[in-house]
């Protein structure tokens, strides 16, 4: 199938590449020249998991291509697949100035029937929207079809996501675009992770409200955090006792500094807004959002309790992505950290494998390292903000060596604090 995505962006980036990889032709359209260039010459705009490797196979077998020119796309392609960012507006609503400007060069441009998938995160309606610009649009009256069909993908694992989804959500009332989508979406069809098909309203609401539920979940146990360190219990161990329940399970229930990256924090707020625009309270989505921006707080002040005064104290930070397996500082606790540092004057060295050239470009006054323990030297305190693999069984003893003071604030309880603190350290982790 002849397939258009426009935006390179993490989710038209993965989308183009996988359907390339199933057998599809994909151009990939983004109106960045050297975003274009860059990726002609297979030089990715972030770092993904086993993503470099697929657009290099594809590239190289002729199945994907990239391009700034929106007619040509357009008017090769059967399908054609929206997947451009939708920003945070002051208001807390999702910005779809970029969704409408690809409705606009759909219309203009189309000589004979395209299905318009809308993939880029959308609030309830835009479906409805997007149909009637670029109906608005057409030199000529041309069928269409504009369907939704929500992104589930993980920063970090998006490849085995898009290959092996937990579900595909295909929102449209016409069968002619529901048999193209369905043949499309046919190898990674599976029993038990079915192709879900259901009206266009509906499917714009599943993806916010998935990742809405998944964001609560967070808040809860960080909420819930505070009591356990008020009353000597541990987060941990209530989770695990918490998600042994069928009902329940064990995901999403990590206490931690906070959730981050492109899509909790915009879609809870963007789901709240909603709601408050058809007359409806959003009192728990609003509470989510609180507590998580709280949390991101809550780490400096547990790093005083050990050194009260902060200027001049060398403090190191391992971590500066919102989540393992990604480059992607978009709203990380990382961010929020650093800034509260600054403002007490200390001195900030950072290591993460993958997020250091992001990092330069957003967060300045940080001294970036490029080795982990070279991070360490002389350090008075240590902050845990990614729980990236590397940091989950390190040297120890080295790093008593190496540290001034041996202080460790652990933001996401990689670490059991009994073995921590018998190595001399002082400790504190989140809810313990």
């Amino acid at each position: 199938m002849r397939i258009a995505i426009f935006g390179t962006g993490y989710v038209g980036l993965v989308t183009g590449t996988c359907f390339a990889d199933f057998g599809n032709k994909v151009i990939c359209v983004d109106i960045d020249k050297e975003k274009i260039k860059a990726l002609k010459r297979g030089k990715l705009p972030f770092y993904e998991l086993g993503l470099k490797e697929l657009v290099l196979r594809n590239s190289k077998e002729k199945r994907l291509f990239f391009s700034t020119n929106a007619k040509e796309a357009i008017e090769k392609s059967e399908v054609i697949f929206i997947c451009v960012g939708t920003p945070q507006k002051t208001t807390g609503e999702a910005d779809l100035q970029h969704v409408f400007s690809v409705a606009k060069d759909v219309g203009s441009y189309m000589a004979n029937y395209k299905v318009v998938v809308n993939k880029s995160t959308v609030p309830v309606g835009t479906a409805e929207k997007v149909e009637r610009i670029i109906r608005s649009h057409q030199r000529q009256e041309i069928p269409f079809d504009v369907i939704s069909n929500p992104e589930f993908l993980r920063e970090g694992a998006a490849v085995k996501d898009f290959q092996n989804p937990d579900r595909v959500v295909i929102g449209t009332s016409s069968e002619r675009a529901n048999l193209i989508m369905t043949q499309l979406y046919k190898p990674v069809a599976r029993i038990k992770r079915p192709i879900m098909i259901t009206d266009t309203k509906t499917s714009e609401l599943i993806k916010y409200a998935s990742n809405a539920m998944l964001a609560t979940r967070i808040s809860f146990m960080n909420e819930l955090s505070y009591l356990c360190e008020s009353t000597g219990a541990d987060i941990k161990e209530l989770a695990k006792g918490i998600g042994l329940d069928g009902r329940i399970g064990s995901r999403f229930l990590q206490a931690g500094i906070g959730y981050g990256g492109s899509c909790f924090p915009k879609d809870v707020r963007a789901l709240a807004q909603t709601l408050e625009q058809y007359g409806n309270p959003s009192n728990i989505l609003r509470a989510v959002d609180y507590v998580n921006e709280r949390q991101k707080k809550s780490i400096v002040p547990k790093l005083k309790k050990f050194l009260p005064n902060l200027e001049g104290k060398r403090i190191t930070i391992w971590g500066l992505s919102f989540k393992p397996r990604t480059s992607d500082i978009r709203e990380a606790p990382s961010i929020v950290v650093i800034e509260q540092l600054k403002n007490e004057y200390a001195e900030i060295y950072a290591y993460d494998p993958e997020a250091i050239p992001e990092a330069k470009r957003h967060i300045k006054g940080v001294y970036y390292v490029d080795d982990a323990y070279k991070a360490l030297r002389g350090a008075d305190a240590l902050i845990i903000i990614t729980e990236w693999d590397q940091f989950r069984e390190p040297d120890f003893e080295l790093m008593k060596r190496l540290m001034r003071k041996k202080i460790i604030i652990d933001g996401r309880n990689i670490y059991n604090p009994e073995d921590v603190r018998a190595y001399g350290f002082e400790y504190a982790g989140v809810g313990r």
